[in-house]
């Protein structure tokens, strides 16, 4: 690096330290100073209110969690068989498939809750919320598993597949022990992000009035009347999805340097 390039690098690293000073001198002077500023602290932090709520909302974490990982097993295994459905060469299966995620993946999640839970109702299938919210969010992301299913099984080199077959496995025999160890260890970060996605969209069973952490801090939003409840629910949903993050991303590093 020329001593030019260094002296930039020092001069846009102290202009970034000014300028985020700047930035923050400037909040604590709206937060504490002006009136807009002290109502937002009030209305979203405020420390009274969030003593009382935090214990209840966090309450609402254990059937987050459990609501999530339910609904991964029956999604993994639901969107694989989808996505073997996708790939075979029956025309009606494959068809078939192309329809059932081309449809799940065009409606949204929350109208396929309304379906599930209200819907099968009229039909004469009440269903339990909590089996309910694990039938909707399974039959969404079922959709988008299998296409990443589909995707990590494709990556895989035809010439694998032959090998196999002249080894003399049959299909289903080359599939589960040559094509698919390889197919999941490339779609292991997409499924994780999924797995994710899936932790934050358990919020919209709040809807069919399951007490997780968002319907939890809606509940003490009305109680208090004050916005602060969901800044602890906010707090919840971060206390899973950062150390998950971190790891998906620890994991994908790993992969790639195993490569």
């Amino acid at each position: 690096m020329s001593a030019i390039d260094e002296r930039w690098r020092k001069v846009v690293w102290v202009l970034g330290i000014v300028l985020s000073l700047g930035v923050l001198a400037f909040l604590v002077v709206f937060f504490l100073r002006f009136q807009a500023g002290k109502t937002f602290i009030d209305e979203f932090f405020n420390a009274r209110t969030f003593r009382k709520s935090l214990p209840y909302v966090l309450k609402g974490l254990s059937l987050t969690v459990r609501l999530a990982l339910i609904s991964e097993v029956f999604i993994l295994i639901t969107g694989l068989l989808i996505a073997m459905a996708r790939i075979s060469r029956n025309p009606i299966l494959r068809v078939g498939a192309v329809i059932y995620i081309d449809v799940i993946r065009g409606l949204p999640l929350l109208l396929q809750i309304f379906i599930v839970y209200y819907g099968l109702a009229y039909l004469g299938f009440k269903l339990d919320p909590f089996i309910a919210g694990v039938a909707a969010l399974t039959i969404c992301y079922a959709a988008y598993e299998a296409e990443i299913f589909r995707a990590g099984i494709e990556s895989i080199h035809r010439g694998q597949m032959e090998a196999a077959r002249s080894l003399g496995m049959g299909y289903l025999q080359a599939m589960r022990y040559v094509v698919l160890p390889q197919a999941i260890r490339n779609v292991i970060p997409p499924l994780s992000n999924e797995f994710i996605a899936l932790l934050k969209d358990t919020s919209l069973l709040s809807v069919i009035a399951l007490a997780e952490i968002l319907r939890r801090g809606t509940e003490m939003m009305g109680k208090y009347y004050n916005v602060t409840p969901l800044v602890c629910a906010a707090i919840g949903y971060l206390i899973i999805t950062l150390p998950l993050m971190r790891l998906v991303q620890y994991v994908t590093n790993r992969l790639s340097s195993g490569r």
